[in-house]
């Protein structure tokens, strides 16, 4: 079996030949290539042939490979989009005719953008936004995708996102979260009227991957971190998109997992009510805030995928040892309900060792012939 099919394997939960390995250290590629300090070793490879060379599986088909994204978004008139970049700032500006509403973000010195300004701070922002959602038009490249899954090959199954549920969509992206806290506070209708529109938005989308040839496992991109949320925002939010949008997937014979990479130590009880198939990297200490065996407890019969802390790659703070006998404890402890990777991926700062890890990690997987989950 190549990855592509062992990946699949673990979510249908069929017998798997070894211990599926898909690290995720595509921004290590990126930040290495970008600043000229590529290991001599790898200098001639591309990402794809690196990840060949340490033995591994790749995972999404957009994210630092270069493949354009394969869910887009347009704007309908009268809604326009105006974009003002250079080297160091990119400004993005809505018109529409309920306000303008200006989204401004700076390139940091690792060449990456941080947001300056969120685009929505009251309640006149979220009419605004209501009404530039109401005008969006979410659709699936068939194209990009096919680009991405031909990216990707027999490496991995392609994977991609959905866009974020309207609750993280506004706590996240297009509001700073104290802003996000006193609206909800000051006028709860207009948030919950903006989140109506997002979601409404959506539904075009929902209908294409369905019907789309190929997609077979789907990430909800959410970055789930307990201090921004309550679990009775989450029970009234969060759980009826994620069971309503799961639901459509699952009906067509799409396997779901959602990214949970911030702290959620004190809401570890709810991952096994999630309705999707896997909960992508939860990170145990001493990245993360709870052990490798709380996660056990509760994650039920779901896919953990990840589970490595990302800082047992660093070679300065942990041995091989201490990252080998965390990856031996998730092996006996979540396989073969298991996609072992970094949680959420290998530093992309970090020297020529943490590949060497990576490598020595997936020899190991590839010896592992074990079919059933230690108790």
């Amino acid at each position: 079996m190549n990855f592509r099919e062992v990946n699949l394997a673990v979510f249908r939960g069929d017998p798997l030949p070894h211990v599926f390995f898909q690290p995720r250290f595509e921004p290590w590629y990126a930040w290495h290539r970008d600043f000229g300090s590529m290991p001599a070793a790898y200098a001639d490879m591309t990402l794809p042939q690196l990840y060949d060379h340490c033995g591994a599986s790749m995972r999404y088909v957009q994210y630092y490979t270069g493949m354009p994204a394969p869910i887009v978004c347009s704007y309908r008139s009268p809604v326009t989009v105006e974009r003002r970049e250079n080297e160091h700032e990119n400004v993005v500006v809505y018109h529409t005719p309920q306000g303008d509403l200006v989204d401004h973000q700076v390139r940091t010195q690792d060449r990456t953008w941080r947001r300056l300004a969120f685009p929505v701070r009251d309640r006149e922002g979220l009419i605004a936004l209501r009404y530039l959602f109401e005008h969006a038009d979410w659709m699936f490249s068939k194209e990009n995708f096919a680009q991405g899954d031909a990216y990707i090959a027999d490496r991995g199954w392609p994977c991609f996102w959905v866009p974020k549920s309207p609750y993280f969509a506004l706590a996240m992206q297009w509001m700073k979260f104290d802003d996000f806290c006193f609206a909800m506070a000051d006028c709860p209708d207009v948030v919950e009227d903006t989140m109506r529109a997002i979601d409404d938005s959506y539904d075009p989308l929902y209908e294409q991957l369905v019907a789309a040839e190929g997609v077979r496992i789907v990430n909800f991109g959410e970055n789930v971190h307990e201090q921004l949320l309550s679990p009775a925002w989450w029970e009234k939010y969060l759980m009826p998109f994620y069971t309503k949008r799961c639901a459509q997937l699952h009906a067509a014979g799409i396997f779901t997992h959602i990214h949970v990479d911030g702290y959620f130590q004190h809401m570890l009880s709810c991952i096994r009510h999630l309705p999707q198939h896997g909960v992508e990297a939860l990170t145990p200490q001493p990245q993360g805030d709870m052990t490798i065996e709380q996660i056990h407890e509760h994650i039920g019969d779901k896919i953990l995928l990840d589970g490595i802390p990302a800082v047992l790659f660093l070679e300065d703070l942990y041995s091989r040892e201490q990252l080998m006998a965390v990856v031996e404890k998730l092996v006996r402890l979540f396989h073969p309900r298991l996609v072992l990777g970094a949680s959420d991926e290998v530093p992309e700062g970090a020297g020529q060792e943490a590949i060497e890890r990576v490598r020595m990690i997936g020899r190991w997987c590839a010896e592992q012939r074990l079919q059933s989950c230690a108790s």
